[in-house]
């Protein structure tokens, strides 16, 4: 029995993970940890206000906030815990923190930017386009409630256009009102959407001349990302780096 913890329950994703813990054959919900929701109880197991009240579990799934992510991190990989991540924020720089604060496995920790299998083949597919497509931009759509924007699976999908295509034509429109052309993200524009009603969504765009093509992907709803933390939480023990980001690697779409 695979025993597992999650870090942020109270949260939407947090508490949805902690229910399909629960329900899945072979894995054992033993403790969860929110200092904004202590002493509630999720999915029948009380919630728990310190990292050192935490039962100690095989792998912990973390939907905290950029804020205290890291924190949180440095904690289980002291405690021995491999560490699935959905917080949202990891750049470049993020990454590169994390080498260091998690620099040996076991255990291992795995960053997932988005756990919808579809999300994780849009992303392929942009991959696979960007060397063939003069520009590109990302547009990403998000509830209300999102903490944080771009969102997470927004960076990584510019990052790895910008890897793929570092000769793509630069935006070179002047700007009437600041930030109309959106934020950049290693020289991708990304546009983000905040609005009531949505889920999580993305389009990436690319445009050469005399076409485009438009690559989307919507989530309508959130058990969408139950598939993927699941095969994320059978995969992390057996990764073979200390720090992976991406479900491709578990979803063996990897090049």
């Amino acid at each position: 029995m695979t025993t597992v913890a999650v870090s942020g329950a109270g949260g939407r994703m947090g508490s949805l993970v902690a229910g399909t813990v629960v329900g899945a054959t072979g894995l054992d919900l033993i403790g969860l940890y929110d200092p904004n929701h202590v002493g509630e109880t999720i999915a029948g197991v009380a919630v728990v206000g310190s990292v050192d009240e935490l039962p100690a579990s095989d792998i912990i799934v973390e939907f905290t906030v950029p804020d205290v992510v890291m924190g949180n991190l440095e904690a289980w990989h002291r405690q021995g815990r491999h560490a699935i991540v959905g917080t949202s924020g990891f750049d470049a720089a993020r990454l590169a923190e994390l080498d260091s604060l998690w620099p040996s496995g076991p255990p291992n920790c795995l960053v997932v930017p988005n756990f919808s299998i579809g999300a994780v083949v849009m992303m392929k597919l942009a991959e696979i386009a960007a060397p063939h497509f003069e520009a590109a931009e990302v547009i990403e759509l998000h509830h209300d409630k999102k903490a944080d924007a771009p969102s997470g699976t927004a960076l990584a999908t510019a990052s790895s256009i910008a890897a793929r295509n570092p000769g793509r034509r630069a935006v070179t429109s002047a700007e009437s009102v600041p930030g109309a052309l959106g934020a950049q993200v290693d020289g991708v524009p990304v546009h983000s959407v905040r609005l009531p009603g949505l889920v999580a969504h993305q389009e990436v765009l690319f445009g050469s001349l005399g076409e485009t093509l438009t690559i989307r992907h919507d989530t309508t709803d959130r058990r969408a990302f139950m598939s993927g933390v699941m095969a994320a939480i059978a995969a992390v023990a057996s990764l073979p780096n200390p720090v992976t980001v991406g479900l491709a690697a578990v979803l063996g779409l990897e090049d």
